[in-house]
C-alpha cells in the first residue's frame, strides 16, 4: 500500500504542478509589465520551488561527450558492451586512434547500488578517462525489470562482478577495479572466490572507496539504523510491491523514494539551507548559482528501487552480522576466504569526515587479506572530505585520483592462469 500511496499522491499533485507551470510562464512572460518587479520574481521562484519539490526526477544522462588525451580533445562514445537483466556495463570509448594506441589500463568502476543511479559517479569517470579505458556498472531500476527475469540478490551481484571481470580480461590483461561505497563487500567476495579458483580474469588491483567492509569500526548513523531493528522490521515496513503499470509489477522492492527520504533526513538542515539559497538566487536572477543547484538536485533526487532480496541480504550480511569481517560469509553454500587473495593488490581510501562509512571500515579489507604481501596493500585517508568527496569534487580530482592512477599502473598484470 505504501507504494500505491506514493503513486497516488504524485498523481494527485499533478494538476497543481501543471497550474504552477502555467502560473510561472504568465508571471515571467515578456508581455507582463510587472515581470521584473520583486513580487513577480518571488512568485515565479515560489512556483519553480513547488514544481521541483513535487515532480518525478528521471534517470540522468552521463553526458560525457569528450575528454582530453595526451593534450588533445577526443570525442567519447558510450557503448553498452555487456548486459544482464539488472545491470548493463557501459564503456566510455575514447574515439580517437591515438587514444587507442596508448594501451591504457582497463578500469571497471563499480557504482553503488544504493538508491542513486551510476551517473552519480560522473565526476569519477570524467577524471579517470584521460588515462584509462573506463567501464562502469549501470544498475537498472528494479521496478523496470519484469518478474520473468528472475531474482537478484547479493550472490547474483557477485556473479555479475565475476562475469564482468572475465569479459574485460578477454584481451589478455587482468582488469583494475574501483568499488565505490556499497559494492566493496561483494567485490571482496568476488575477488576472494576468483583468487581461490585461480581465475585468470581475477583483477590485478581492487580500489575500495568508502566501503563498509567492517561496520563495527567507528559506526555512523546508517550503521546504527541498520542494526537498531530486527531484519523482520525492514521486511515488514520498508519492503513493498511494485504497482501496475510498471514493468516490474509485483516485484518486491525497497523503493528509491524511501532511500531518498533517509538520505535527506541525515542532513536536513543542509538541504533546507540549499533550497532557501536557491529561492533567493532565483529572485536575484543569479542564473549560474540556480543552475548549479538544479544540476545537483536533478542527480540527487533521481532514485531507483532495489530488489528486496538484495536489500535485506545487505542489511543482514553486511550491517547486522558483518559476515565478511568475522569470517563467516557464505556464497552459494561456499565459505568465502579473503585469505585466498595473494596477488590482487588492494588500495583502500577513506574520507576524514565521512558520516556514512566511518574511518576504519574500508581499511578492514587489508586486515582480511592476511596472505597478501604488504607491498600490494595501500591505505589512504583524505583530509577534510566526507563520503561523496572521496570520489567526487576538487580533492578527488587533485589528490585522490592521482594516487588511484599510480596504484593501478604500478599493479598492472597480464593473464597467466
Amino acid at each position: 500500500m505504501l507504494y500505491h500511496a506514493y503513486e497516488a499522491s504524485h498523481a494527485a499533485v499533478g494538476p497543481m504542478r501543471q497550474a504552477a507551470r502555467m502560473g510561472q510562464e504568465m508571471v515571467q512572460s515578456p508581455f507582463n509589465p510587472f515581470a521584473q518587479t520583486y513580487g513577480a520574481k518571488a512568485t515565479a521562484a515560489a512556483f519553480e520551488m513547488f514544481i521541483n519539490a513535487t515532480r518525478r526526477y528521471a534517470k540522468p544522462e552521463f553526458g560525457i561527450e569528450e575528454t582530453e588525451v595526451a593534450g588533445e580533445v577526443v570525442p567519447v562514445v558510450e557503448q553498452k558492451v555487456w548486459s544482464k537483466p539488472f545491470c548493463d556495463m557501459i564503456r566510455f570509448k575514447r574515439d580517437a586512434p591515438h587514444a587507442a594506441a596508448r594501451n591504457d589500463p582497463k578500469v571497471l568502476i563499480i557504482a553503488p547500488m544504493s538508491g542513486h543511479y551510476a551517473t552519480l559517479l560522473r565526476g569519477t569517470v570524467e577524471k579517470m578517462l584521460p588515462e584509462h579505458d573506463v567501464y562502469i556498472t549501470d544498475w537498472i531500476d528494479a521496478r523496470d525489470v519484469p518478474l520473468s527475469d528472475g531474482k537478484f540478490d547479493l550472490d547474483d551481484y557477485v556473479d555479475y562482478l565475476i562475469e564482468m571481470c572475465q569479459y574485460l580480461a578477454k584481451d589478455g590483461e587482468r582488469p583494475a577495479v574501483m568499488a565505490v561505497c556499497q559494492p566493496g563487500v561483494p567485490m571482496m567476495v568476488a575477488a576472494s572466490l576468483m583468487a581461490e579458483d585461480k581465475d585468470p580474469a581475477r583483477p590485478s588491483s581492487v580500489t575500495l572507496m568508502g566501503s563498509p567492509i567492517d561496520t563495527a569500526r567507528n559506526p555512523k548513523q546508517p550503521n546504527e539504523l541498520a542494526t537498531g531493528r530486527p531484519l523482520s522490521w525492514f521486511e515488514n515496513n520498508v519492503v513493498v510491491t511494485v504497482p501496475f503499470p510498471n514493468k516490474g509489477f509485483l516485484r518486491r522492492v525497497y523503493p528509491g523514494f524511501l532511500q531518498l527520504s533517509g538520505f535527506m533526513s541525515m542532513n536536513m538542515d543542509r538541504h533546507v539551507d540549499a533550497h532557501l539559497r536557491q529561492f533567493r538566487d532565483l529572485i536575484k536572477g543569479d542564473g549560474d548559482s540556480a543552475a548549479a543547484h538544479r544540476s545537483f538536485y536533478d542527480e540527487y533526487m533521481a532514485v531507483m528501487d532495489l530488489t528486496a532480496d538484495f536489500y535485506l541480504q545487505t542489511i543482514e550480511r553486511v550491517f547486522q552480522k558483518r559476515l565478511l569481517a568475522v569470517g563467516e560469509y557464505v556464497y552459494r553454500d561456499r565459505k568465502v576466504d579473503p585469505g585466498a587473495i595473494t596477488d590482487i593488490a588492494l588500495l583502500t581510501i577513506e574520507g576524514e569526515k565521512d558520516d556514512i562509512t566511518g574511518l576504519g571500515q574500508t581499511e578492514a579489507a587489508l586486515d582480511l587479506a592476511v596472505n597478501l604481501p604488504d607491498e600490494k596493500k595501500q591505505h589512504y585517508i583524505q583530509a577534510k572530505v566526507g563520503h561523496y568527496g572521496v570520489f567526487n569534487g576538487s580533492r578527488w580530482r587533485q589528490e585522490i585520483q592521482p594516487r588511484v592512477r599510480d596504484f593501478i599502473r604500478a599493479k598492472r598484470m597480464m593473464v597467466r592462469g
